[in-house]
């Protein structure tokens, strides 16, 4: 046991896939994969299914409004890893200012990508990277704490969620409205609302999410037997994500993705934790390193960079280019529009992946 505990501190196959599988799904939305699915299943017996790759449009979750909490979540879960190895080489002064440099690169990323999508010079915070940046630096500040602590701390923010939206507005702190606290927010900070409730203050709920994900990587650098690992973080795991439904149906607090609810927070955290176990237990402890699951490993390893170029660059020139020649190719064939527009999305989704294979296969990796 003690020889595993080496193993998986130097490196944690595990995660790596679980990152990979999560920015693979990311990528594949920038390829329109997504969008196009679901328009090639409308009213078909696989439109339920394909919903679950949408965002739920309010109170309730679908599977693709798990993938930020995933991303937050292992984003903590290797931070304890990272520090360790640069700790080893350098000061705690040098590791907070990589960190501080980051997540202001990491905002920087995110500001800029909302100017890609409206094709002008913006100031809109919603993005993933923003939010990111936040919750790093709040976990990052209190990581030297124990374990108990950060949780304490964590249980904080979901309680500071609860009482400044109901304060906020009382009578109806849930609404699918702009009369919240998150809305009031975005117009001091940015003087708009977003046309899909999406708010800014989101980071202080999701904040918890890379809490948890830092608890749980101390946890496996940890120098304890494996069961000892894998216990807590399967009573845990299902405890957050039986509350965060509980509250739901009793019509306590509502899961909503868009406004980061506690419920939705405890829910999605739950899944987080649970599927990193996982991950663990069916690849690092049953040694199941299996050569097709760096498929899914070799996108995690530039990420960043990855979702950036898939988002950018990627979106506005590859899907565009692939169709030339699926419509070119297809079309004669006779094939459906709908079918066609998947097709290409598979296609610009393997183009990405490529990247990816080629900058891992020649020790390539873009750092931020």
């Amino acid at each position: 046991m003690s020889q595993l505990a080496s193993n998986v501190s130097k490196r944690l196959f595990s995660l790596d896939v679980f990152r990979g599988l999560t920015m693979f799904l990311l990528i594949a939305e920038a390829a329109g994969f997504h969008h196009n699915f679901v328009n090639l299943t409308e009213n078909t017996a696989f439109q339920s299914l394909a919903l679950q790759l949408e965002h739920h449009p309010w109170n309730g979750l679908r599977f693709w409004d798990l993938i930020q909490p995933f991303f937050m979540f292992i984003v903590g879960v290797a931070m304890p890893f990272s520090l360790r190895k640069r700790l080893a080489s350098g000061t705690r002064s040098a590791v907070t200012r990589h960190i501080v440099r980051r997540c202001f690169l990491l905002f920087a990323f995110g500001v800029m990508l909302h100017c890609v999508y409206s094709h002008a010079l913006v100031w809109e915070l919603w993005n993933v990277l923003v939010q990111l940046a936040f919750t790093i630096l709040i976990a990052y500040a209190i990581m030297h704490l124990p374990n108990r602590i950060q949780v304490g701390v964590s249980i904080i923010l979901l309680l500071l969620t609860e009482i400044l939206y109901r304060a906020y507005n009382p009578e109806a702190p849930y609404a699918q409205n702009h009369d919240s606290f998150g809305a009031y927010v975005d117009m001091l900070v940015m003087g708009k609302v977003n046309d899909g409730f999406w708010v800014f203050v989101n980071f202080i709920p999701t904040a918890v999410h890379t809490i948890w994900g830092v608890v749980c990587g101390k946890i496996l650098l940890s120098h304890v037997p494996v069961r000892e690992k894998l216990r807590p973080f399967l009573i845990w795991g299902a405890a957050i994500l039986i509350l965060g439904f509980a509250m739901d149906w009793l019509q306590i607090t509502p899961i909503i993705k868009r406004i980061a609810t506690s419920s939705f927070t405890l829910a999605s955290g739950g899944f987080a934790i649970l599927t990193l176990t996982l991950f663990y237990w069916a690849i690092d402890i049953k040694d199941n390193k299996r050569a097709w699951l760096r498929i899914f490993s070799v996108v995690g390893t530039n990420s960043i960079f990855i979702y950036l170029f898939a988002e950018t660059v990627g979106a506005q020139w590859f899907r565009g280019f692939g169709m030339i020649w699926t419509e070119g190719l297809l079309g004669p064939l006779g094939l459906s529009e709908p079918i066609i527009a998947v097709i290409n999305a598979l296609l610009v989704l393997y183009m990405f992946w490529y990247i990816t294979y080629f900058l891992d296969k020649h020790k390539v990796y873009f750092k931020v």
